[in-house]
């Protein structure tokens, strides 16, 4: 009876701590495939710990965190002065990897397009409606337009890869500044909506003669034509890991809390499109028995992780922000 009762307390603390090493977590679809490859390889390098990441944007990562729903949200975008002091939740923005958003197009019979800042912004403003339109033109010599009707695609819900979008729209044109502006979800003049990455990706290859923005991952996974965009120093430069990571370089000096954008960075080679992505991690750990894990899981994506982030097209942490990231982690409860 002894040994049963015995046998029965192990057992139970054995379940207690499995529990205790499920980690869960929402949010950004633009580091999707990244965060997966990680949760995935971080959990069969540590046996019974589970992570459960939800991709369902940047938006809803950052509902679900500041709820207390989940262990770490994940955006996309900063999270604004405003949007921090309405959480209940005081949270920490961990940045992981760099990526771009691309202007990816279904257009038949056209292959490579570059595209100034300002056309760009006229298409999702509706003002440009054709693709042989002479400012499509302009930007593209030698190449043979259709007279086909531009179809704009953009996110269906909140979004970080909106926000990185629309701010970039924000500091090239002034009518959109104006106008729908930068945000994470924004009335849209023209176009229609796709669910995460993944929708909108898979609706620019259903249709002909379509525009939309997406995560340079998602346009190379899915074989999409996607253009070069003209940077601040007047040159059309496609997104690379090394254009992304050109970008980055030109913060000077890193914001302790690490919220900044690097959309329309300075440098010859920097592609205008860039930005950080965020882990958003509460300050007082939502579940204290998860704390060891989580911190734990933060450092080896640091250590370890960052490594493997070029395989995906994704540009890793600079190694002085990285280690500027790792000190922010330790620091952790």
């Amino acid at each position: 009876m002894k040994k049963t009762l015995v046998a029965i307390m192990f057992l139970m603390l054995a379940l207690s701590a499995a529990q205790a090493q499920k980690l869960t977590g929402a949010g950004a679809t633009f580091p999707y495939p990244i965060y997966s490859k990680w949760f995935s390889e971080y959990s069969a390098a540590h046996p019974g710990v589970q992570v459960n990441y939800q991709s369902i944007g940047s938006g809803g990562g950052i509902a679900q965190v500041t709820k207390g729903l989940v262990d770490f949200g994940a955006s996309d975008m900063p999270m604004t002065n405003e949007m921090l002091a309405a959480s209940k939740i005081k949270l920490i923005h961990i940045p992981t990897v760099l990526g771009a958003d691309v202007p990816a197009f279904n257009v038949p019979g056209v292959s490579e397009l570059r595209f100034s800042g300002d056309v760009l912004a006229d298409i999702f403003l509706g003002k440009i409606t054709t693709w042989a339109d002479p400012r499509i033109a302009k930007d593209n010599p030698g190449v043979k337009l259709p007279d086909q009707k531009i179809i704009v695609v953009h996110r269906a819900e909140g979004s970080g890869t909106t926000f990185i979008w629309t701010d970039y729209l924000s500091k090239v044109s002034t009518e959109w500044a104006g106008g729908p502006g930068k945000g994470s979800s924004i009335s849209w003049p023209v176009g229609v909506g796709g669910k995460g990455n993944e929708g909108v990706a898979g609706l620019i290859r259903q249709l002909p003669g379509s525009i939309g923005y997406i995560e340079l991952i998602y346009a190379l996974q899915n074989h999409i034509n996607f253009g070069a965009v003209k940077n601040v120093s007047g040159n059309y430069i496609k997104a690379t890991i090394q254009g992304v990571t050109d970008a980055a370089a030109s913060v000077k000096n890193m914001p302790a809390d690490y919220r900044i954008s690097i959309t329309n960075a300075p440098g010859a080679t920097a592609y205008p499109i860039s930005s950080f992505t965020y882990l958003l991690i509460p300050a007082q750990p939502i579940n204290p028995a998860n704390q060891k894990t989580l911190k734990d899981m933060l450092s080896w994506m640091v250590n370890s992780g960052e490594g493997e982030v070029s395989s995906l097209s994704y540009a890793p942490l600079p190694s002085n922000l990285a280690q500027k990231v790792l000190k922010t982690i330790y620091a952790l409860p």
